[in-house]
C-alpha cells in the first residue's frame, strides 16, 4: 500500500472514465485510435507511420507520436517467487523488487479503471486472484502478494517448477486482448519457454520486468564457494565487466518480440516507478 503514491506518472493528465463499471477508460496505446496523447522520443520498435515531422525537425532528433483509444483492460500481475529468485546481495532480494514493481504497475492500472488481478508463482501452486476492478481489489492483489512471498521464504530450497507453465495457464486465464506483465529472473524459463511465450501473444499482450541482481551482471573478481539445492558444493570465478548470460536474457525476450523494462533489484522504488512509464507506451 505504500507504494500507491508512486503510481502517477509526471504531467500526465487525469484520465476520463467512459463506463459506469470499471476498465471503460481512455488508455495510452501506441498506434491506435485517433486522439494525439503524447510526443516522444523515438524508440526501437516504435511504428515509423506515427514519426512527428515538426518535433523532429525542430530538435534534430526522431519523435514519435503516441495514441489514446477506448477499451476495457484486464491485466494480470504474474510475480515470480520460485526459489531462484529469493536471491540479492544489494537492498533488496529479486523477489520482492518484482513485488514493488509490479505493486506500482496494478495501481497505476487501477487508478485507470483497469481490472486487475494476480498470479504468483512459488515452487508448489501458483496463487491466483481474478482481475477485478476498483481498489478494493488492488488490494486483495496485494495480500495475496504478500502471503505468496511469506510462503516462498519458507520453502527457499526447493526447485524451480519451469516459467513456461505459468505463462500458458496465465494466458488461458485472461480474456483475449487483456495484457500479462510479468516480472522475473528468467531463471528456469522451461524447455517450451518460446513456444509457450508466442502462443500466449497471439492471444494477450506480454511485457516482462526483468529482474537483475547486481552481483550478476558485475561481480566482484575472485572466486565463490556455492551450495546447490541438490546438495552440490562448487566453485565459481567472477570478473568485473558483466554477465553474459543477463544480457542474454534480455536479447531472448527481444528476439521473441516481448516487451521488457529492466528492473535493478538495488534500486529503490522511487527509481523504478519513472521506468515503469515505459509500459504505458508499450500497451
Amino acid at each position: 500500500m505504500g507504494l500507491r503514491h508512486l503510481a502517477g506518472r509526471a504531467g500526465a493528465a487525469p484520465v476520463r472514465r467512459l463506463a459506469a463499471r470499471p476498465g471503460g477508460v481512455v488508455t495510452r496505446r501506441r498506434g491506435r485510435g485517433s486522439e494525439i496523447d503524447d510526443v516522444r522520443l523515438w524508440a526501437d520498435g516504435d511504428d515509423i507511420r506515427h514519426i512527428d515531422r515538426n518535433a523532429t525537425a525542430r530538435t534534430g532528433t526522431l519523435h514519435t507520436r503516441t495514441f489514446r483509444d477506448e477499451r476495457e483492460r484486464a491485466i494480470l500481475l504474474v510475480a515470480d517467487f520460485r526459489p531462484a529468485m529469493l536471491f540479492g546481495t544489494r537492498r533488496a532480494f529479486r523477489s520482492v523488487a518484482a513485488a514493488e514493481a509490479l505493486a506500482i504497475v496494478g495501481w497505476r492500472a487501477a487508478s485507470e479503471g483497469g481490472r486487475i488481478g494476480l498470479m504468483a508463482l512459488g515452487a508448489g501452486e501458483p496463487v491466483f486472484v481474478r482481475p477485478k476492478g476498483g481498489e478494493r481489489a488492488m488490494a486483495s492483489v496485494l495480500g495475496a502478494m504478500a502471503r505468496a512471498h511469506a510462503d516462498a521464504l519458507a520453502a527457499p530450497d526447493q526447485p524451480d517448477p519451469p516459467l513456461s507453465q505459468a505463462i500458458a495457464t496465465a494466458a488461458g486465464a485472461l480474456p483475449r486482448g487483456g495484457h500479462m506483465v510479468i516480472a522475473t529472473g528468467l531463471d528456469e524459463p522451461g524447455l517450451d519457454f518460446d513456444e509457450i511465450l508466442r502462443a500466449a501473444e497471439r492471444r494477450v499482450a506480454v511485457t516482462t520486468l526483468l529482474v537483475t541482481d547486481s552481483f550478476e551482471r558485475d561481480a566482484p573478481r575472485g572466486a565463490y564457494a556455492f551450495l546447490g539445492r541438490d546438495g552440490r558444493r562448487g566453485w565459481l570465478s567472477g570478473a568485473r565487466g558483466g554477465d553474459a548470460h543477463a544480457d542474454y536474457r534480455r536479447a531472448r525476450l527481444d528476439g521473441l518480440g516481448v516487451g521488457v523494462i529492466e528492473i535493478e533489484a538495488a534500486a529503490g522504488p522511487e527509481k523504478v516507478a519513472p521506468l515503469l512509464e515505459r509500459f504505458d507506451a508499450a500497451r
